[in-house]
């Protein structure tokens, strides 16, 4: 599906859906390169075309988006060349479950973690699923449509960069596992891999965002032919996602901080908006009221290119522009579970009074 042709297209819709984040594309770009430099390439298979009673495992690494920015991406690739965390953390995973799993599916979209399974299957031979967990990009392991669909989070097995490995059997609640993962991964090297989900087929089927791969490289591709035409490329975002151009204006404000693996900023922006961000947007306010609510998508562009943004890049006086679009149906569903709510709760992201509404009942888009 991916080629050096494409690549770029495809990391350009990686990071739109990425939300802020889920990893730049530059490290993206770097990763599917060496791949294709190496003779590697993951065979891609839609969900659909997946056997039931196969067995089906997600992943992606840990680690503050600020820290990746102090790496070089060349050294870490050529490291992963003798050590690849994310093998050994899928390894673990079959060696605590008793069996092989046959087929990966990413847990989210974004510049970096989309490659990095991507990058699993070619280096593995298992074919990687044009699906994730999200649609976007969530910063804990806990938020993905999964765990509203009666899949566990654990076992979850966590290979860090200095070696060491733990697996997180069981959580009483749905956060204890990525709570002790960023314990972990903050105290070995800053950065490193997991494995989770493991499920079946039939599973993966009623419960993953499908076809996500392929629409990361439809954005791509439509914003390049948009440039060409010199229509608008905010439009073009928009309407592929089904979703609504909402802003463009700067920045006034930020407020950040970093903690346990987490990039957490609140922006203040022209229009009496306010942006919340834990390492990906969670939240759109104007003048106090909610306009957009994860895990419904909030991208940030680029007001001239339709580019995505990053979130640990944005500074006081830089110009977005803001699309909203509704999360996918299987999302929807996950939200209306005990588990699913709690796993989604704005409490993670520190709005405690905040109740999800879906963005057509609050825009009426």
């Amino acid at each position: 599906m991916f080629t050096k042709d494409n690549l770029d297209a495809f990391l350009e819709g990686l990071a739109i859906l990425g939300t802020g984040g889920g990893g730049a594309p530059e490290w993206g770009k770097i990763i599917m390169e060496n791949d294709m430099a190496m003779g590697r390439a993951a065979k891609i298979v839609d969900p659909e075309d997946v056997p039931d009673g196969a067995t089906v495992a997600s992943g992606g690494f840990m680690g503050s988006v600020k820290l990746l920015d102090k790496m070089k991406p060349e050294e870490l690739v050529k490291r992963w060349e003798k050590k690849y965390e994310l093998t050994e953390s899928m390894q673990l995973m079959e060696e605590t479950i008793g069996r092989k799993v046959d087929y990966i599916v990413a847990f989210e979209m974004g510049g970096l973690n989309t490659p990095v399974i991507l990058s699993l299957g070619a280096r593995t031979g298992r074919p990687v699923i044009n699906a994730d967990g999200v649609g976007r990009a969530a910063p804990e392991t806990q938020m993905a449509s999964f765990i509203g669909h009666g899949i566990s989070l654990t076992p979850m097995p966590l290979v860090d960069a200095d070696g060491n490995k733990v697996v997180v059997r069981h959580g009483i609640d749905n956060n204890y596992a990525d709570r002790l993962g960023r314990w972990v991964i903050t105290r070995g090297g800053g950065i490193g891999a997991n494995t989770h989900y493991p499920m079946t087929g039939a599973q993966m089927k009623r419960s993953v965002v499908p076809h996500t791969l392929s629409l990361a490289l439809e954005l791509g591709e439509a914003l390049k032919e948009a440039r060409k035409r010199r229509s608008d490329p905010l439009k073009v975002v928009a309407d592929l996602l089904g979703g609504k151009h909402v802003y463009t204006g700067i920045i006034l404000q930020m407020e950040e901080k970093e903690w346990e693996g987490f990039y957490f900023t609140r922006a203040v922006l022209n229009d009496d908006l306010e942006l919340i961000i834990k390492n990906e947007t969670m939240a759109l306010f104007k003048k106090g009221r909610p306009i957009t609510i994860f895990p419904d998508l909030i991208c940030m562009l680029d007001p001239y290119t339709g580019s995505g943004l990053m979130s640990a890049n944005l500074k006081v006086g830089d110009s977005l522009s803001l699309v909203v679009s509704p999360c996918h149906e299987r999302l929807r569903e996950a939200l209306a579970t005990e588990e699913g709510a709690s796993a989604f709760s704005s409490l993670r992201y520190g709005q405690p009074d905040l109740k999800y509404q879906p963005l057509e009942e609050i825009l009426k888009v």
